[in-house]
């Protein structure tokens, strides 16, 4: 493990694999703290000023940029990169090769399938990038299928389904199934079935 530059901070009852960095850039940042019980997998890059709670998790070989605001049981992985300054819930799993840039707002219990990549500027690149690209916000439940690609400016409703594939470039409303090119709503969520029988329903269990 290799720590430079800033202080760290870490919680009891960690576990740090090898030739990991975590604070080690951007030079004169602020100390990152990760809470207990963290899992931090090999090769992975954790840069300074990052505010991680309980229960933490990567995969191999994670990116996780400076100054993310980060709640607990959240877990990166395999090979996902997350910039700076983002928000995310707790209970938030994202998993392997995701992209997810600048200022995105992630709530709780929102669930991102693998190879999910998310853009947040219109025009890039543009001299006014921070102020548009703060308008993507995935809402508290969202759950986004792989190798989804979600735009600039949209928000996924509460509790949504996006579909394998989907190419999200406009909001999407609470509690809908939406998938395609460009994503459009299919049904409720409320009206789907479970195809092998196992539910009476798809997240009835949430209920």
């Amino acid at each position: 493990m290799i720590m430079k530059n800033c202080e760290v901070i870490l919680g009891k009852g960690h576990t740090i694999q090898d030739f990991v960095e975590i604070g080690k850039y951007p030079v004169g940042s602020d100390k990152t703290i990760i809470g207990n019980n963290a899992v931090i997998r090999s090769h992975s890059v954790i840069y300074a000023g990052n505010r991680i709670g309980n229960d933490f998790q990567t995969g191999h070989g994670i990116l996780l940029r400076e100054n993310n605001i980060i709640g607990n049981n959240v877990s990166i992985g395999t090979h996902s990169i997350v910039e700076r300054e983002n928000n995310i819930g707790n209970n938030v799993r994202i998993h392997s090769n995701c992209f997810i840039p600048e200022f995105v707002m992630i709530e709780d219990d929102v669930w991102i399938g693998p190879s999910t990549t998310i853009l947040n500027v219109l025009h890039p690149p543009c001299p006014r990038f921070e102020d548009c690209a703060k308008s993507v916000r995935l809402r508290r439940g969202a759950k986004i299928g792989g190798n989804v690609s979600i735009g600039p400016r949209v928000s996924i409703g509460e509790n949504s389904l996006i579909g394998m594939g989907a190419v999200v470039t406009k909001d999407i409303p609470d509690n809908v199934l939406a998938y395609g090119n460009p994503a459009r709503v299919i049904c409720n969520i409320d009206e789907m079935e479970c195809e092998v029988g196992y539910f009476e329903r798809p997240y009835e269990w949430q209920d």
